[in-house]
């Protein structure tokens, strides 16, 4: 397959603003392995959706994300609404604190061998999730690549946005998560599971496409990309001191044996509530529920 001529979308405050910092050296390595591109520097929230949409509408059939996970967020859903999507590929060079999609994938987070695999010729066919959610009174879609939810883990992901990402990895998101404890109460949520409905007092629901979150905690460890299902991850009615606790099995994806966390694969999930719960997708704060998610099979192109 001939490499194809790319457009690399960079997002020079990803990684605690410090990917305007690498980009000349990770363009230089671009240059090196051979890939021809050229590129744009986004200019704020929701900007790499618009280039990415353009590009892929304007013949562009590789798209790259220099960025965090939110970066490929935002790539990834401006190709999905470009009028190219069938025929476009993604490659990505994680640039951000988490990298966890990376990690999903299996693409090195280290940028400088990142860099190597986009000259590759092998191409993975990843599902997609779909959440629709509630935003200033209006019902908005979005799709997500990795992992979306609600519950406690969104309450951390919009306390960690508020945290300085000085540091990489989980520092970010334990932090947030430490901010987040002190005040939270769970969730009486209905649960509606395929065709099975419950009610139930839930501390997190994750929809998990992919593995890894919160900086490479192992929250989803049978979930594949090309499954064709969902993983679904169900933390009941866990109090403060039992998840302090069981927190260092979600690294290595042991908490799936605790008593109070379930897993469930499905296609198609909605949660509804009469309490304020938010919704996220890919790091990024979206809206509140109710929210339903189900998955698009074999929608994107990956290059890895």
């Amino acid at each position: 397959m001939p490499v194809l001529h790319a457009k690399v979308i960079v997002n020079p405050v990803a990684g605690a603003y410090s990917t305007r910092r690498k980009w000349p050296r990770i363009s230089k390595l671009l240059r090196h392995v051979g890939l021809s591109f050229d590129y744009e520097y986004t200019e704020g929230v929701g900007h790499a959706v618009e280039l990415a949409r353009a590009a892929a509408s304007d013949g562009y059939r590789y798209l790259v994300s220099v960025g965090g996970d939110g970066t490929v967020n935002e790539v990834a859903n401006g190709i999905l609404h470009s009028t190219g999507s069938s025929n476009t590929s993604l490659g990505i060079v994680s640039t951000g604190t988490g990298s966890d999609f990376a990690r999903s994938v299996g693409i090195p987070r280290d940028y400088t061998n990142a860099c190597s695999f986009l000259t590759s010729s092998r191409r993975l066919l990843i599902d997609v999730g779909v959440v629709e959610y509630k935003s200033k009174e209006q019902s908005l879609q979005r799709f997500f690549v990795n992992a979306a939810g609600v519950g406690f883990d969104a309450a951390v992901v919009e306390a960690t946005e508020r945290t300085p990402k000085y540091f990489g990895g989980t520092i970010p998101y334990l932090a947030g998560l430490m901010r987040t404890l002190y005040g939270y109460k769970n969730k009486s949520v209905i649960l509606h599971l395929e065709d099975k409905v419950e009610t139930t007092c839930i501390l997190n629901v994750v929809v998990a496409n992919g593995s890894y979150f919160g900086g490479g905690m192992h929250i989803a460890p049978q979930a594949e990309l090309n499954d064709s299902l969902l993983d679904v991850v169900i933390i009941g009615d866990v109090g403060k001191f039992e998840l302090l606790k069981a927190l260092p099995m979600v690294y290595k994806g042991t908490h799936i044996n605790h008593p109070k966390v379930r897993m469930e694969k499905a296609t198609h999930i909605t949660i509804e509530s009469s309490e304020r719960i938010l919704v996220y997708a890919d790091g990024e704060i979206l809206g509140e529920s109710p929210a339903s998610f189900w998955l698009m099979p074999a929608a994107l192109s990956v290059v890895v």
